[in-house]
């Protein structure tokens, strides 16, 4: 069976981001609907793969990453309206594949994402 995971790595600290709160999103034309929330252990990772099983299926998805509270938690200080907050990444699945991982890497100013493996 396929599965979907993630981790998120902090450049600015140069740790893992822990208890960043991940939501993911089926898109089905305009409308999202939501699938799964998860945080991130001390390692940056999800306990558990965050798409697994009859829900693992193709389409377009979007992960939504709370970056900004995860800041603000380590007295960052970010301005009311933080250039990264949220940060959304959109992304299709072929269901034909086994595994997706998509990490991500951010700070309070950038952020990148790849597939990884």
């Amino acid at each position: 069976m396929g599965r979907l995971t993630t981790h998120v790595l902090d450049a600015a600290h140069g740790c893992p981001g822990s208890s960043i709160k991940i939501e993911l999103y089926r898109v089905e034309g305009e409308h999202l609907q939501r699938i799964a929330t998860a945080v991130t252990n001390h390692d940056g990772r999800c306990d558990a793969p965050i798409l697994q099983g009859e829900d693992y299926r193709s389409g377009v998805y979007q992960l939504q990453f709370h970056a900004g509270d995860y800041y603000r938690a380590r007295g960052v200080a970010l301005p009311d309206q933080a250039f990264l907050d949220v940060v959304v990444l959109r992304f299709g699945i072929d269901a034909g594949q086994e595994h997706y991982h998509v990490p991500l890497l951010i700070s309070p100013y950038s952020y990148s994402t790849y597939r990884g493996s």
